[in-house]
């Protein structure tokens, strides 16, 4: 009988198309396999949907080629098809979403040469013995091999600066061998690690644990919201969570929210389980990637860890999946549909899986709290430092009085510089956060207060000093500084810099204090592969003082010598014209605190501000969380914003700003007579950066109870979009601004 498959092109068209298997690839047909099809005259590339033993009643061309062995498993494929619902996306593009770009372009495997004896023991050791008065380069070859009894690799030992005629000499003599293998190219074979055991839980984190062993003994769905304040150990109760799910067979994803954050969770996880993590991030090769996959999929590897899109990780056996920094953006993807968020994707898989989910923070975000009070989460509170620490003390730093104190604006405040001079000369660390990097964040005529902006941008040119350059954030475009002419008003000498940035604050420290060893960790200083690890590596062994930096530096960082860590600029993000600005400043300063004091020396952080009567900084200055979100829940639900409703984000972008604005007015007039009551819609409107390399961006908010419906509406829609306009659904939108 002739078996028939369904195939979803990567590329062209949406729908699955029926092929037919020839006899010679039967065997090796399977869901979800890659494979080379037909269309037209061309041969494209392909996911296979499902198997069919029934013909249909049109001819069907034959599948050319299976092109991969890795498959997408039953739960990813579940999960796709729901995603390609909730997020009103085609299902190719859910597909290439959960599929890294190296499948999609079918990597080959790495080969290397191996070099190993083939003389061995006593043989060897004799032979080597009787050549080195006579033959000492082959005798340095040889003992190389004697220390590596399970051979090296060619690259490797020519590096190790022996003589490679000596090398090809004794392959010749049949002496030693070379061998093709397969490389895996982990990222895990240098870092360095030694065996470390379960530490003692306190009473809250063993209550926790206790709840969380629960689950996975019960092999049952459940989701636990895990708040814990900042160095209350909640890495210790992950990982004996995990210990236990590794103990039932169950394969584990850990969702970290910043790359920054790699490289130190990865070595502690090492620490306790070996080689059994794969690392799975953008910045990996896509060797790398591919290497993971095919080791996960295939049970090799019990524990995955890595940013959002890791949670389309091809484990078989998924039990334990945790979120950790759950409240954190990034873990949103907004640029390209499906605008998915990790956090709920993990709790979705969860349910499919019969998964223990555990979402951790010290911060959680509103939606997690309002699911906790739905009872839809478990609620779960570390409200004590692991080891009897103490949290650090909180100061405001008026920077008003700073002002009139030293007669004018001031970016570090008395209080802060002194207090920085304390920790440089005792030899402790200091953490300084200002999530804005370059020199000057604009250049402002005083005269006609034009703004330099970048010509394809709706964004204002950032200084960056070191360079001497212009920089728009946004595109890359770039343009020589110093601007001495207004373009606008033609006045010279009049364009004043404004807005301190991260390089602006690393210069003058060293202006105050010439001895300061510093580091600063922003996109800038962090462009390359491994930049990330170096620095954090450097600061925690000793070699500077005092790190500044934006986001990156703000969350799960842990220091021991760090006891001053402080928040420059911190009212920048009140001014923000969009619903979630408080919460996410009040979010980004409690981990700024907490990161320090963080061992047995005692913890202080500053808060500078205009605005120390503010709800948000007293929140902070009072560690009372609670308080916030009761308010900020409050102000919520007055104004109909999440978690009380979806919001849906609707982007038109186009070179052609008249088309993008038809568009957007086209399927508002469709949305006007299409939706049901129960939604809101509001006018196309500029989005915040309303152009964007050299594109013009509209959108339409939507808000809605439920979700179902809308999508189902937007996902069908009858408007035609013309080629020349992009067009993206962001379901559960997390901001109404950008």
């Amino acid at each position: 009988m002739t078996l028939f498959v369904t195939v979803l092109l990567d590329k062209g068209i949406k729908k699955a198309l029926t092929y037919s298997v020839p006899d010679h690839l039967r065997s090796l047909i399977a869901e979800g396999k890659r494979v080379s099809v037909p269309i037209q005259k061309r041969s494209v590339k392909g996911t296979i949907l499902s198997l069919l033993n029934k013909a249909p009643r049109y001819p069907v061309k034959d599948v050319m080629e299976v092109i991969s062995e890795e498959i997408i498993n039953d739960d990813l494929k579940k999960l796709g098809s729901w995603m390609s619902d909730y997020y009103a996306t085609a299902l190719p593009f859910v597909l290439k979403t959960m599929l890294p770009g190296s499948l999609r372009k079918d990597m080959k495997v790495k080969k290397q040469y191996t070099v190993n004896t083939v003389l061995r023991g006593e043989k060897l050791i004799e032979y080597t013995a009787s050549i080195r008065e006579k033959h000492p380069k082959r005798a340095a070859v040889l003992d190389i091999l004697l220390k590596n009894k399970k051979g090296i690799f060619l690259s490797k030992l020519v590096e190790k600066d022996v003589s490679v005629s000596a090398i090809h000499t004794l392959e010749k003599k049949g002496i030693i061998k070379k061998s093709l293998v397969e490389v895996d190219r982990s990222i895990l074979e240098d870092v360095p690690f030694f065996k470390t055991s379960a530490k003692v839980l306190n009473a809250p984190q063993a209550k926790a644990f206790k709840e969380i062993e629960a689950s996975l003994e019960a092999n049952t769905f459940k989701t636990f919201l895990l708040h814990g304040i900042t160095g209350s150990g909640k890495t210790e109760v992950y990982l004996q969570a995990i210990e236990k799910a590794l103990s039932q067979n169950k394969g584990v994803i850990l969702l970290i929210p910043e790359i920054a954050l790699t490289e130190q969770t990865v070595e502690r996880f090492k620490h306790r389980f070996e080689d059994r993590i794969a690392v799975l991030n953008y910045r990996l090769s896509d060797g790398e990637k591919t290497d993971a996959w095919k080791n996960i999929a295939k049970g090799k590897i019990p524990i995955v860890i890595g940013a959002r899109s890791a949670i389309f990780s091809p484990m078989p056996n998924v039990g334990l999946i945790i979120v950790d920094e759950e409240h954190e953006l990034s873990y949103k993807q907004i640029d390209e549909m499906p605008c998915y968020n990790a956090r709920d994707i993990a709790v979705v898989r969860g349910s499919f899986t019969g998964s223990t989910v555990i979402l951790g923070s010290a911060t959680p975000s509103l939606e997690s709290v309002y699911n906790v009070m739905e009872k839809k989460y478990h609620y779960l509170q570390m409200n004590q430092r692991a080891a009897a620490k103490n949290p650090p003390t909180i100061k405001l730093i008026n920077m008003e009085e700073e002002r009139e104190n030293g007669k004018g604006f001031t970016m570090l405040s008395q209080t802060l510089l002194t207090e920085i001079k304390k920790r440089i000369d005792v030899g402790e660390q200091v953490i300084l956060f200002l999530n804005r990097r370059g020199y000057f964040s604009c250049q402002v005529c005083s005269s006609c207060n034009e703004t330099i902006s970048c010509p394809s941008c709706d964004s204002s040119l950032t200084y960056h000093r070191g360079e001497k350059i212009l920089a728009c954030h946004l595109c890359g475009y770039e343009k020589k500084a110093p601007i001495t002419k207004c373009p606008k008003c033609g006045e010279r000498e009049t364009l004043k810099y404004k807005g301190p940035g991260t390089e602006q604050v690393e210069r003058s420290l060293h202006a105050i204090f010439p001895e300061i060893r510093t580091l600063r960790m922003d996109r800038d200083t962090t462009k390359h592969k491994g930049s990330h690890e170096t620095i954090l590596k450097e600061f925690r062994s000793g070699k500077a003082d005092l790190l500044i930096g934006t986001q990156m530096i703000a969350k799960g960082l842990d220091f021991p010598l760090v006891t001053l860590s402080a928040v420059i600029g911190a009212d920048s993000s009140l001014h923000i014209p969009d619903y979630r600005s408080t919460e996410s400043l009040f979010q980004v300063m409690t981990q700024v605190v907490g990161r320090s004091g963080r061992a047995e020396l005692p913890g202080l952080a500053l808060i500078q501000t205009y605005y120390t009567n503010h709800p948000v900084m007293q929140a902070v200055l009072n560690d009372d969380f609670k308080g916030f979100i009761k308010a900020e829940l409050e102000d919520r639900k007055l104004c109909n914003y999440p978690p009380y409703t979806k919001i849906c984000k609707l982007v038109f972008t186009s070179t052609d700003k008249i088309a993008a604005e038809k568009t957007a007015e086209n399927f508002y007039n469709y949305l006007k007579v299409s939706l049901p009551k129960t939604v809101t819609l509001y006018k196309p409107m500029p989005c915040g950066y309303a152009k964007i390399k050299d594109k013009f961006r509209f959108q339409i908010l939507l808000k809605s109870p439920h979700t179902g419906q809308l999508c189902s509406i937007l996902k069908n829609h009858p408007i035609k979009i013309p080629t020349k306009v992009r067009f993206l659904i962001d379901i559960g939108a997390t901001s109404t601004f950008s």
